[in-house]
């Protein structure tokens, strides 16, 4: 398969896991905003933080502002940026792998 082909596959299935991702991080966090509204059993900060590692970032970012939710603990909104700058540099890592096995065709 050719370069660019297999890049738009590439490319198509990791906004695919985005969107998904991003779906379960924003309805995980409005679960949790819910739960928490209601003194119920909540998601643990770590489920929410693998969840946003796994790509669920952007959800869970708008999320965040949409239910106001995990807005003021400054250990968990540190934590949530780092998730997101473990995200982007493992997306740049995996690219440049693809682009270097692809390349040698």
């Amino acid at each position: 398969m050719p370069l660019a082909n297999a890049s738009s596959v590439a490319i198509g299935l990791y906004f695919a896991l985005l969107v998904i991702a991003s779906l379960i991080s924003f309805f995980a966090y409005g679960w949790d905003k819910f739960r928490a509204k209601r003194d119920g059993r909540r998601l643990s900060e770590r489920t929410l933080h693998l969840i946003d590692v796994f790509g669920g970032w952007p959800g869970g970012l708008l999320a965040r502002r949409t239910f106001r939710h995990k807005t003021v603990k400054r250990s968990y909104i540190i934590l949530f940026w780092i998730t997101v700058v473990v995200h982007l540099l493992a997306v740049f890592a995996i690219a440049s792998l693809w682009v270097r096995l692809f390349s040698e065709e």
